[in-house]
């Protein structure tokens, strides 16, 4: 077991298998919302209290979606990919201030996070197992760079400096949407809470007196996880190639894509990122997943209060330093 902390609250990680949860005044539920399993599960005195404010997050998933679905015609992000490019787009207080953490995310590495991947994204068809030809990517990444992006923060408009460039905001929505929920929960004097949207989650609290456990899932061998992470008060976003893919002469082609190759990185099989917002973590696990093992892991170095677990594509296990002062001598350690 390895123990560690940081500013945003109590880690610790533990590998091996998570116990039962224990039952009691809890109240839990699930919904498919934003083409992922949207749960939550919180402590609350009275059941009618402890409803409402599940409720209440329900209400606000489905609000986001509206928003920042790429697949619904109305919602504000549609309308900025249809529109951006022939004149600045106004947009909501909530959108101007998301492109402005994806922008500060796409500098801090180095392009390794950029929503405007999409305008390659968007050949891709997991579910149809499609993907593009090389001379369709070669072409599509020439709208591809978030220095496209001209965002005016005084006037509140979106630019697109070229024709093509599209923008998609995925998980970094799922982030923003619990990081949403916990400050619902807390402002109904939800203290225990836990709010998870696909990959993104939010814990609140603890679980009654001991930590929350999520479990990192094994990559390659499915029902299998290898590793616990019991916490506290923090967010956390694990981003795996194996959450939506196909497999085409014997490359993965999954969903988190290098904005400067327009195709699936290969170095790296998950990276799970903590952090104190989901925000934070939804960024910093696409940008350590494109940047691979090194560089991804210096990145989290230089951050204060983030660690991360990197699988690697050999299966090896990457801890960030702040969960090795605990004292244990972990070092890189490889899957049995």
């Amino acid at each position: 077991m390895i123990f560690g902390s940081s500013n945003s609250g109590r880690r610790s990680m533990d590998f091996g298998r998570g116990g039962a949860v224990a039952q009691g005044d809890w109240h839990a539920r699930e919904e498919a919302i934003m083409g992922t399993a949207i749960r939550v599960e919180l402590w609350s005195e009275d059941r009618a209290d402890g409803e409402a404010a599940i409720n209440a997050v329900m209400t606000e998933m489905h609000r986001i979606d509206h928003a920042m679905s790429p697949h619904k015609p109305e919602s504000e992000l549609s309308r900025i990919n249809r529109h951006a490019a022939a004149a600045p787009v106004k947009l909501s207080d909530e959108m101007a201030r998301l492109v402005s953490r994806a922008l500060d995310f796409s500098r801090l590495s180095g392009g390794a996070f950029d929503i405007t991947y999409a305008s390659v994204g968007q050949l891709y068809d997991y579910r149809e197992k499609i993907k593009p030809s090389d001379a369709a990517i070669a072409q599509a990444r020439e709208s591809v760079g978030y220095q496209n992006l001209i965002l005016d923060t005084a006037a509140r408009t979106l630019r697109f400096a070229r024709d093509g460039v599209r923008i998609d905001l995925g998980g970094f929505a799922k982030g923003h949407a619990v990081d949403n929920a916990a400050a619902i929960l807390a402002r109904r004097g939800i203290k225990n809470a836990i709010v998870s949207a696909g990959g993104d989650s939010r814990v609140m609290g603890d679980h009654r007196g001991r930590p929350w456990t999520i479990a990192i899932r094994d990559p390659r061998r499915p029902g299998e996880v290898v590793a616990v992470l019991p916490l506290e008060d923090t967010a956390i976003s694990t981003s795996g190639d194996y959450e939506r893919y196909f497999e085409q002469d014997g490359v993965r082609c999954h969903h988190v894509l290098d904005p400067k190759t327009g195709k699936s990185p290969s170095s790296v099989h998950s990276v799970t990122i903590l952090a104190a917002d989901g925000l934070t973590t939804e960024g910093l696990s696409k940008s350590v997943f494109v940047l691979g093992v090194e560089k991804g892991m210096r990145l989290i170095e230089s951050q204060e209060g983030v660690d991360a677990v990197v699988i690697d594509a050999a299966g090896k296990l990457h801890y960030s330093s702040g969960l090795l002062d605990g004292g244990a001598q972990a070092g890189n350690k490889t899957r049995q």
